[in-house]
């Protein structure tokens, strides 16, 4: 058994860690149980809101993993298959900053001190992916999004955080929000501390409250750093809430 506590810095909703970078510590310790390369594709499953700043307890059997905390199961995760390319190259790092002043999360945010994309944190990521224009100035014809973030801490998790919310904005969390369901990740190179990156994220549909969205990491360069599948439920903002 492999125990943690998750740093209150790391939240999304205000008492409970933030999504993508819980599962990227989950999958940091799949990893380190598995002794699997560190780029291999990990699946993690929430199964109810991660609670900050207590021990957590990591359980598996070499195969699938749960994370608890008393007798309540917070995560599920295992290895995966390798993710495909993601379905279109980044804008540059200029493209994607230009479309910051048009984050919706400036208008209403359901956690706004989220920490991958809360917009009243300062000690954070604050990423701000928008919808880029098309021909004519229309959103494009597959709703990407995009956010220009300059890698300042770099980790696991962080990556995992910066692979999260975008795909989150893109699914339609403005006006209907939602929370990380399942996140399958696969990270290929870590970004230079300070070198600019840009995420890319874009919808894939949805029925009834869960919603999927693919996401990228792009590097200076335009090479691919991580991608990331996930799936997102829509929820009650004030019911997020650890048991």
């Amino acid at each position: 058994m492999t125990t943690l506590a998750i740093p209150r810095r790391f939240n999304g909703p205000p008492n409970s860690a933030n999504g993508g970078w819980f599962s990227g510590r989950v999958a940091q310790l799949v990893h380190e149980a598995t002794r699997s390369a560190a780029e291999a594709a990990v699946t993690v499953r929430l199964h109810a809101p991660p609670p900050l700043e207590v021990t957590l307890a990591l359980e598996g059997d070499g195969t699938s993993y749960r994370m608890s905390h008393g007798g309540t199961l917070l995560a599920t995760a295992e290895l995966a298959a390798d993710l495909p390319a993601p379905p279109g190259g980044p804008v540059t790092f200029a493209e994607a900053a230009a479309v910051a002043t048009a984050y919706e999360g400036l208008v209403e945010h359901p956690f706004p001190t989220c920490f991958s994309c809360g917009t009243e944190r300062t000690d954070a990521m604050s990423l701000r992916p928008a919808r880029l224009p098309g021909p004519g100035g229309a959103a494009r014809a597959d709703g990407a999004y995009a956010a220009a973030w300059t890698a300042a801490e770099v980790s696991v998790p962080v990556l995992w955080a910066a692979l999260d919310c975008p795909g989150g904005w893109c699914a339609g969390i403005a006006g209907r929000p939602m929370v990380l369901g399942t996140m399958t990740a696969q990270l290929h190179r870590h970004p230079e501390p300070g070198e600019p990156c840009v995420v890319m994220a874009w919808p894939r549909g949805g029925r009834g409250r869960r919603f999927d969205s693919t996401t990228g990491l792009f590097g200076v360069g335009g090479d691919l750093l991580g991608r990331a599948d996930a799936i997102w439920i829509a929820v009650n903002p004030a019911a997020v809430q650890p048991r």
